[in-house]
């Protein structure tokens, strides 16, 4: 995600706890997704659209924080 940004992300977990409260949000949606897609964690056709609707908002926090942090004050 985001590989362009891949050393802002870094640096943000290290210090932003908001946005790693976020990420790691981001990943663990992920992760329940592909279970679920793969039927290793039960799930119907609509708990996982909700979980992905979940995740793309979840994205798009993460870019704004990005995209924010890497404009030059």
């Amino acid at each position: 995600m985001f590989p362009e940004y891949r050393d802002l992300i870094t640096q943000l977990k290290t210090k932003d706890h908001h946005f790693t409260r976020l990420f790691d949000k981001h990943n663990a949606l992920d992760h329940r997704i592909k279970a679920m897609e793969s039927h290793t964690e039960p799930g119907t056709h609509e708990q996982i659209e909700t979980l992905k609707k979940e995740k793309l908002l979840l994205k798009d926090q993460l870019y704004q924080i990005l995209k924010k942090a890497s404009t030059p004050a």
